[in-house]
């Protein structure tokens, strides 16, 4: 099951589960669009793999399978993805 992280790795934005705004890799690691469009042009720092859109779980389904609460920055992500374009 996805964890639905709350945040963006990359700038820490707020993304709370009904974010359109959120896209993962296949490991899971978040960010917002703005963050995966113009920093990281679509590809995860942490992996190489492919940033798409983050599944929205249904409103009803998340007092059972709440989303996680565990954030994860990394405040290098933006400079990594600096050297990873030269």
């Amino acid at each position: 099951m996805l964890q639905l992280r709350p945040g963006c790795e990359c700038c820490d934005k707020d993304l709370p589960p009904d974010s359109t705004d959120a896209l993962i890799c296949s490991f899971e690691c978040t960010f917002c669009r703005d963050c995966a469009d113009r920093v990281l042009k679509g590809i995860c720092p942490n992996c190489g793999g492919e940033l798409v859109a983050r599944p929205r779980r249904p409103a009803a389904k998340l007092a059972k399978f709440p989303a996680s609460t565990e954030r994860v920055f990394n405040a290098a992500c933006q400079q990594g993805a600096a050297t990873q374009a030269d």
